[in-house]
């Protein structure tokens, strides 16, 4: 694959990043160049694939799965060299293919994803429209986010894999969770209930009751109990997730923190606007966003640079 056509892709996946994905955005340019490169293409195929299933799903969703499987054999015809027409997906896959050989991410965590994917459109064998308990709602999470983070430790160059892997897949939960709890209201008019069952109707909340406070823009105050049950669930896994941090790369570690900070920040928002999740969608604002990562940018360039000595103390500076 020509060096030009790499750039145009994996330019191409860094454009969707910033439009679609503010806050891994703002956390990746705190990341050496080519780190970075790598997490707008793993962001890059998620969004397309996700964007496959949100909107088409929606009306067609035979046409969502087709979509879905040729997301997937393109994939594997690029890792074998062979990238496609430059389209919008060709281009993606052309630069996830790239980032794959270069860290040797296992190919086994995009077909991981892909499964939870296709959970999301119906007529699919993987396919649920509600999940019982957390136990289920992990299944679908592992592919969906547990691996994300899996992928992003071998770009990072994290030593010990094995060490990290708990912490790095709760983190990607924690992320998820928090997409769940935001997006309670869009994807209800999807269908979609990812937040489980039990959850649900120990607080007396069922679909009927949540279309209800959507429709009168106000949660009723049992959805509003179950809701910050959720955020503390999260929370707790976001705690969880916090000791993973220390093993990343010093380098990466500030982007890292960065999105940390400001996911969990989305919870804030969440509970300040009073669980106003079914009507809008609450955002971190923008002045936030860049003082957290201006600070966290600020914390790394400190803790990289040489420590100054007293002379003769037999250690150079």
């Amino acid at each position: 694959m020509a060096p030009g056509h790499l750039d145009d892709a994996f330019a191409y996946c860094a454009s969707l990043t910033a439009t679609h994905g503010r806050t891994y955005d703002l956390a990746a340019r705190l990341l050496p160049k080519e780190r970075r490169r790598a997490v707008h293409a793993l962001y890059g195929f998620a969004r397309i694939v996700d964007d496959i299933v949100d909107v088409t799903a929606v009306d067609d969703p035979a046409a969502a799965a087709r979509g879905v499987d040729d997301a997937d054999a393109r994939l594997h015809q690029a890792l074998k060299g062979n990238p496609g027409i430059p389209d919008p997906t060709g281009l993606v896959v052309r630069a996830l293919a790239a980032t794959i050989a270069r860290y040797d991410i296992p190919v086994e965590y995009f077909e991981a994803f892909l499964r939870s994917m296709r959970m999301d459109i119906p007529g699919t064998t993987e396919h649920r429209v509600r999940y019982r308990d957390m136990a289920e709602l992990r299944e679908y999470m592992y592919g969906s986010a547990a691996v994300i983070g899996l992928q992003l430790l071998t770009v990072f160059g994290v030593d010990d894999i094995d060490r990290a892997g708990p912490y790095a897949s709760a983190l990607g939960e924690a992320f998820q969770l928090t997409n769940f709890i935001r997006d309670v209201g869009e994807d209800l008019e999807r269908d979609r209930v990812y937040l489980p069952n039990d959850l649900w109707t120990a607080f007396g909340v069922d679909d009927d009751l949540l279309r209800a406070s959507r429709s009168h823009r106000r949660p009723d105050p049992r959805v509003r109990r179950a809701l910050a049950h959720a955020v503390a669930l999260t929370r707790n896994r976001y705690r969880e997730a916090e000791p993973g941090l220390d093993l990343l790369p010093g380098r990466v570690r500030p982007g890292i923190r960065t999105a940390f900070v400001l996911y969990s920040r989305i919870l804030d928002e969440v509970e300040h606007s009073g669980y106003r999740v079914l009507d809008r969608r609450v955002v971190v604002p923008r002045r936030t966003r860049m003082s957290v990562a201006a600070m966290q940018a600020a914390s790394g360039a400190i803790a990289g640079r040489p420590r100054k000595t007293s002379p003769g103390d037999g250690r150079a500076s």
